[in-house]
């Protein structure tokens, strides 16, 4: 972050890592998309999929599951996937009714609500990642004919290194209301990392802007480590998201941005499974137990 030298190249894409995580959730979207009683629909997930190598063999339909939702992966944690979209899709759709007009996915891997929310004519979406993320995105899109149904601009840049003068650069107002989405970014980070993202997105915002995005409480993660769900994962696709999880203590970002006139929301995923009558619910040696979804709006000063 400000004042160190990062060891990586932009050029990563969605091959390995944590880029392949974004791979993962589009899978995901995708099962959710042909589900009778699908919460979300992403018509461009699947076709993402199909265009890695690294998982042309995955399931983008729960009916190619042999265990269906039994599976550990594509069922529970892909439906945990379909709600966390469906949730965050309406945070947006709220914070732009209640007059944002600027839309900012930090790590935006391969979302495409510029693509399928109904948003306002006028609303432009900023999508930060690395170059590789966007260019493979971008290569997808392209090819299917893909047109965003508002204004969408790629932002080609490492969360660790100036991505606020990148987002500034290509026309962020930092005067007008704003609505930013941590999707399934902030435990991937160094602790010191995720305090100085969510300092930087408080230092740009306007008042009647809002921030959603997903914490882990958990003192331990490798207390988790042989949870169904890590195990189906590192068994059926070769990703160990523990080893890519950082495992430092991690920053109480909720309460800093409260100490700094926001008004936060701290929610347990399983609130909203209730709420809509789908996704997943607390079961023994749990993995999603920790997991928070935490809500936030700047007030005025």
């Amino acid at each position: 972050m400000a004042g160190t030298t990062p060891q990586h190249t932009d050029a990563e894409g969605v091959d390995g890592g944590v880029g392949l995580t974004a791979l993962l959730v589009a899978a995901s979207r995708a099962v959710e998309t042909h589900r009778h009683d699908s919460l979300a629909q992403d018509a461009y997930a699947e076709h993402f999929v199909r265009a890695a190598p690294a998982c042309t063999h995955w399931p983008v339909r729960i009916e190619e599951v042999p265990d269906g939702d039994d599976n550990p992966l594509w069922g529970r944690f892909a439906r945990y996937f379909g709600l966390r979209t469906r949730v965050l899709d309406d945070f947006v759709l709220r914070s732009t009714a209640a007059g944002a007009r600027q839309v900012v996915l930090l790590g935006a891997g391969l979302d495409t609500r510029a693509f399928r929310l109904d948003l306002p004519s006028d609303c432009v979406v900023f999508e930060i990642d690395r170059a590789g993320v966007l260019a493979f995105k971008e290569q997808v899109l392209t090819g299917l004919s893909a047109a965003a149904e508002v204004k969408r601009v790629p932002v080609p840049v490492d969360l660790r290194d100036d991505w606020a003068g990148a987002l500034t650069a290509v026309g962020f107002d930092t005067a007008a209301p704003s609505v930013w989405l941590a999707e399934g970014l902030l435990f991937y980070l160094p602790g010191p990392a995720e305090t100085y993202l969510v300092d930087t997105v408080d230092r740009l915002t306007a008042a009647g802007s809002a921030l959603a995005f997903e914490a882990k409480l958990e003192k331990d993660l490798l207390a988790y480590r042989d949870s169904p769900i890590y195990t189906a994962t590192r068994r059926l696709i070769g990703i160990d998201l523990l080893d890519l999880f950082d495992k430092g203590p991690r920053p109480d970002s909720a309460g800093a941005l409260t100490a700094r006139g926001w008004s936060t929301s701290m929610h347990s995923p399983f609130e909203f499974t209730r709420r809509h009558g789908r996704g997943p619910l607390p079961e023994p040696d749990d993995a999603l137990e920790g997991n928070r979804w935490v809500f936030a709006r700047k007030l005025a000063p």
